[in-house]
């Protein structure tokens, strides 16, 4: 038995967390806990795990991917973490801590839930435990960013939950709510109640997502959070919720009713996309950018998963890079706000004298979040594109470079001149701390690896999670 304790580990060092007075003893248990998850993922990569809990968990290509990038990132945001709290300690640090473990274990049990209602309270939980940490500087705009997450989310969350009802009640035979009955009984679905299912769960977890336009707390609520808050948010969260939105996919293709869904999906990633570029325009704010960045990116997710195919691919291949960049990036300008204090791109200028290594990141990282070779973003945006061009849909395609051209230009505008622009006062360089750069740097090696190779046990992977997109289940 290896899944349910990688659920119940992080909630019981949250706890502990919670009861330590000491901020080393906290740090200690958030970085440990994170060590111990990464090495409990690596077990789930070398050989296969029989479902437990009656089936109700269980690990397939998709949930795996999920649960190695929320580990992955979650490790590299609890050494950052370890930094940032010696520079910065927020109020409540205890409630810091305990919230981005109680986060943990909420992300992992979405990640292996194949009972679709337990996957929706994994998803209320992760609402709930990062709520508390948007908060941060307990000043007004920080509780009106937590507090348009919260309505927005829930909002979100209850229409899932309805979808949930409506996806109970089309199934007919089977064990319920179960992801392989459904899959295997799902020429027994109903098929008006399943749609009305997909509806719901599209928008309910697509606001989890992000997707527009349903993204109205993305700006506020990354642009208030902790930067390293808004990174697991951006990277880990929303991975959560597409496998949220995947699930029923899955579902869905398998009954028959890709006719449906596919049109669904393809005209929210292309209005993703529109809305992005939109207001990318002019956006001064680094994690505002970042923010219409991941709306970006999530659009380009269900535009890969609709036009199906070899998008499929692309999709699952986007999922992990997204996921890395997203950490990057969002990492690299805390770094910015800790030397400068702000986000805002003028009070950055000149970074690349002041904090070199953080300049360098940003600037790799701008070509990377834009999908610039020889970077992983690259090869998975190519593939949707390809997609778009073998499926009979070269408007999409026409669409997509045009509009992906057009957020390059947003965000080099702004990336660019605060990298070079001299800076508004001088001010000798920084220190900057190994803890704040080591995982940044991680992280796009990682990206820049994806992009050149993609190693054999993650390609097969890839693969089969493609291949359930499209309705065959797991394997």
């Amino acid at each position: 038995m290896i899944l349910l304790p990688m659920v119940l580990v992080p909630i019981a060092a949250a706890a502990v967390a919670y009861l330590a007075r000491p901020l080393s003893l906290r740090l200690g248990l958030l970085v440990g806990t994170s060590v111990l998850h990464l090495y409990a993922v690596g077990r789930l990569w070398n050989g296969t795990v029989a479902p437990e809990v009656g089936g109700w968990l269980a690990i397939d290509a998709l949930g795996l991917l999920v649960v190695s990038l929320v580990s992955v990132l979650f490790l590299v945001i609890a050494v950052y973490a370890a930094g940032f709290l010696q520079t910065e300690p927020p109020r409540g640090g205890r409630v810091f801590v305990s919230g981005l473990l109680a986060f943990l274990s909420a992300a992992t049990l979405v990640a292996v839930s194949h009972h679709m209602a337990l996957l929706w309270v994994g998803m209320e939980t992760t609402t709930l435990a990062l709520a508390p940490l948007v908060y941060h500087r307990h000043d007004r705009r920080s509780l009106e960013a937590v507090w348009k997450y919260l309505l927005l989310s829930s909002v979100g969350i209850a229409l899932a939950l309805l979808g949930t009802f409506f996806l109970a009640a089309a199934q007919t035979s089977g064990r319920p709510l179960l992801l392989e009955d459904m899959i295997a009984g799902s020429g027994s679905l109903q098929p008006a109640l399943l749609q009305t299912a997909f509806i719901f769960l599209l928008v309910g977890y697509g606001t989890k997502m992000g997707l527009a336009p349903l993204h109205a707390w993305k700006p506020d609520t990354y642009g208030e959070a902790p930067s390293l808050v808004a990174g697991l948010m951006a990277g880990a969260l929303t991975s959560c919720a597409f496998l949220g939105l995947a699930r029923i996919t899955e579902i869905t293709m398998a009954a028959g009713q890709g006719e449906f869904v596919q049109p669904l999906l393809v005209a929210f990633g292309v209005m993703s996309l529109v809305v992005a570029a939109a207001f990318m325009i002019g956006q001064s704010d680094l994690k505002r950018m970042l923010a219409y960045s991941s709306v970006e990116h999530m659009g380009l997710l269900v535009l890969g998963l609709g036009l199906g195919g070899v998008g499929r691919y692309g999709t699952v291949l986007h999922l992990v890079n997204n996921a890395l960049i997203k950490g990057l990036m969002f990492l690299a300008v805390g770094n910015v706000v800790l030397v400068t204090g702000s986000s805002h791109a003028g009070a950055a200028r000149g970074i690349l004298r002041r904090a070199p290594i953080t300049g360098i990141l940003l600037l790799l990282g701008l070509f990377a979040v834009t999908g610039s070779p020889p970077f992983g973003l690259f090869l998975s945006e190519f593939t949707i594109l390809n997609a778009a061009i073998g499926q009979g849909h070269p408007w999409v395609a026409a669409a997509m470079l045009a509009l992906l051209a057009l957020i390059f230009v947003g965000m080099a505008a702004v990336v660019l001149e605060m990298i070079y622009d001299p800076p508004l006062t001088e001010a000798p360089p920084v220190r900057e701390s190994v803890l704040l750069v080591a995982g940044p740097i991680v992280l796009l090696a990682l990206v820049l690896l994806l992009g050149v190779y993609i190693p054999p046990a993650l390609q097969r992977v890839l693969t089969e999670a493609a291949w359930g997109l499209g309705g065959g289940g797991a394997r």
